[in-house]
């Protein structure tokens, strides 16, 4: 039975990614259409093709290696341009050889990719990340508004027996452990704290500064018991813990390490559901997770390092460091065939997984580098500031940006693109990373 929710995680997950990757194209595909451009393919997945159909002019189809898509434009290349300038002489071969491709596509003249307006260029390209970003908002507001995230309540749902030191490795207490306050004071699991201090307790995070912030000062604390309004004095121990931010996350020092500090503390745990959030919530997570992408993406070079040195060498995975579809199937099956979590749990995971895969690729195409199509929208961009500057100085509009000329440059992206994902493919397999269920 674990084999074969495993397998039907992946297959959930496989699944999604064909959608998504299926949206991204059709995000090309549409406006590209509208605004006239062949498009005589879309495809998802490379290599060998498996099954295609022609409807209309375009061949729809899927290809074997299912690690992207793509949509055939005609025309992305202008036809006629000076490929002697200084410079690219030792790329002339290959420039024209890509022009010459680009040529072949080209069935109508007006109808190619190149010769459409700059802001119409833009959409076309823009559209593809666009829906991505599409797909992961309904994702995240059906994750956070629908099935609801789990989270701290204002119940308690454990009471420490005594206070241990907060780097302490002991689970139980021994004679010499002062009794944690709330013990002392009569706290219990299931209450729900009410107020603390005189101050409305809403969240847990909202109590937990009250305490900390009243080491050695007796406090009310009233919980409803039952259904019934209890005031008990509570006076928290001034103990060392780790310090906490106003969002309720660890502080770190330079070096990456928790720091400590001494604060209030009387031994109590929140108790955990799942509750349903606001649309706001979900989109503040989803704005989140966008900075998260972009800050890896940022940090890029130095994560593939670790990934090289965990792959070859006795280094652990980062949990948090990138991971190629392999990886991110394997979590997924491993998150279906976890019995220790419920139905609901594992969907939710599943639902979070493509929703941040969404993320990622919405992010990670706007690279401003071919073959990406944040590539395409720069060069679109370029064109269009080359066209204001000649207006600006009352010349003709120049001639379309000839973008064949990066093709060498492109090819070394694509390389490097294709070594990464074949470095994080090997390192899921021989290191994967694992979630600890």
């Amino acid at each position: 039975m674990e084999i074969v929710l495993w397998m039907l995680g992946v297959l959930v997950l496989a699944v999604g990614i064909a959608i998504s990757i299926g949206l991204h194209e059709l995000g090309h595909f549409y406006p590209a259409r509208k605004f006239g451009v062949f498009v005589g393919s879309f495809m998802i997945g490379f290599g060998p093709t498996l099954w295609s159909r022609k409807f209309g002019e375009t061949e729809f189809g899927f290809k074997a290696i299912p690690l992207g898509g793509y949509v055939s434009l005609s025309g992305m290349y202008p036809t006629t341009a000076n490929s002697d300038k200084p410079g690219f002489r030792m790329f002339r071969n290959l420039v024209q050889d890509a022009r010459d491709a680009s040529a072949e596509t080209i069935t109508d003249e007006s109808r190619a990719f190149y010769r459409l307006p700059v802001l119409q260029r833009i959409i076309v390209m823009l559209g593809g990340p666009f829906m991505n970003l599409v797909i992961a908002t309904v994702l995240f507001l059906f994750l956070f508004t629908g099935i609801g995230v789990v989270g701290a309540t204002t119940t308690i749902g454990s009471i420490s027996e005594c206070v241990l030191p907060v780097t302490s490795t002991r689970t139980t207490c021994t004679s010499g452990d002062p009794k944690a306050p709330a013990a002392a004071a009569g706290l219990k699991p299931g209450d729900r704290i009410v107020s603390i201090g005189g101050e409305p307790v809403t969240t847990w995070e909202s109590g937990t500064s009250i305490i900390r912030e009243s080491a050695g000062r007796e406090i009310a604390v009233v919980v409803d018991r039952s259904g019934q309004e209890i005031s008990l004095a509570v006076t928290p121990m001034a103990t060392v813990r780790y310090a906490l931010d106003s969002a309720g996350n660890l502080v770190l020092d330079s070096g990456g390490e928790p720091e400590t500090a001494t604060v209030g503390f009387i031994g109590i745990g929140p108790a955990v559901e799942r509750q349903q959030q606001s649309p706001v919530v979900a989109l503040d997570a989803m704005g989140n997770n966008i900075v998260q992408v972009g800050a890896l993406i940022l940090d890029l070079p130095n994560r593939m390092i670790q990934v090289w040195n965990a792959a070859f060498g006795a280094e652990t995975r980062d949990p948090n460091g990138p991971v190629s579809v392999v990886g991110v199937g394997r979590i997924a099956g491993d998150i279906a065939a976890a019995e220790q979590l419920q139905v609901v749990d594992r969907f939710a995971a599943l639902v979070g997984i493509l929703a941040s895969l969404n993320i990622a690729l919405f992010v990670f195409n706007l690279i401003p580098l071919l073959p990406l199509d944040g590539g395409h929208i720069a060069v679109a961009l370029w064109q269009g500031i080359r066209n204001f500057v000649a207006k600006l100085r009352g010349k003709p509009a120049p001639g379309p940006v000839d973008s064949a000329r990066l093709v060498p440059f492109t090819i070394v992206i694509t390389i490097v693109l294709m070594a990464m994902s074949a470095l994080l493919i090997y390192a899921d397999i021989v290191k994967p990373i694992t979630l600890g269920l």
